[in-house]
């Protein structure tokens, strides 16, 4: 059986706009964590780490 996808959650929710600055997820990522399946989660946790990643060059 397939590895759970943990979620990104960091518990310090920081929103601007659609996005959580501690996790990097969107607010419908966010509210469809639960309903995804492994391959979905897979993606928003990618997308997250984009996002954080480019947002932090932004913020140095």
């Amino acid at each position: 059986m397939a590895k759970e996808i943990e979620n990104p959650c960091t518990s310090l929710c920081q929103l601007s706009g659609d996005l959580c600055l501690s996790c990097g997820r969107s607010k419908t990522e966010i509210k469809q964590w639960k309903r995804m399946k492994r391959p979905e989660k897979m993606a928003a946790v990618q997308r997250a780490s984009q996002r954080l990643k480019s947002l932090n060059k932004r913020n140095p």
